[in-house]
């Protein structure tokens, strides 16, 4: 049994993008995982995915662009305040607005700059670029 199913599927991801994979199966599948690659997806970092069924469990087929250089969850989650993002961005992203990282807000998990922009803080998830 996985402890952190999200950063096995980001380490996944990013093992198959270095090695220059076009898709590749993450698995076990879960709303949070599925909203975290939307919002990859959204931002140009991955292609589609689709939900395959594979005997009893739900496998997720993702479509790889190429465009990750490096992605990861953040651990352990800390929470921000929605003046702290500057902070965030320069210990986890490589340069100003080059990159994102994915918050569970309480309106929902978005992008940091999403978050800014309706100016809510949240738990940090995921950063990739």
């Amino acid at each position: 049994m996985l402890n952190d199913p999200l950063a096995a599927a980001m380490a996944k991801i990013l093992n198959a993008e270095k090695v220059g994979k076009r898709e590749v199966m993450l698995k076990p599948s879960s709303n949070l995982l599925k909203k975290v690659l939307a919002i990859l997806n959204e931002h140009n970092y991955l292609g589609s995915f689709e939900e395959v069924q594979d005997g009893t469990i739900n496998v997720l087929k993702v479509n790889l662009l190429g465009n990750i250089n490096r992605c990861g969850v953040i651990k352990p989650r800390f929470s921000t305040k929605r003046m702290e993002f500057e902070k965030w961005e320069k210990r986890y992203l490589p340069a100003k607005d080059f990159g994102i990282i994915v918050v569970s807000t309480p309106q929902g998990i978005m992008a940091h700059g999403h978050a800014k922009q309706k100016n809510t803080g949240g738990k940090l998830l995921v950063y990739c670029y």
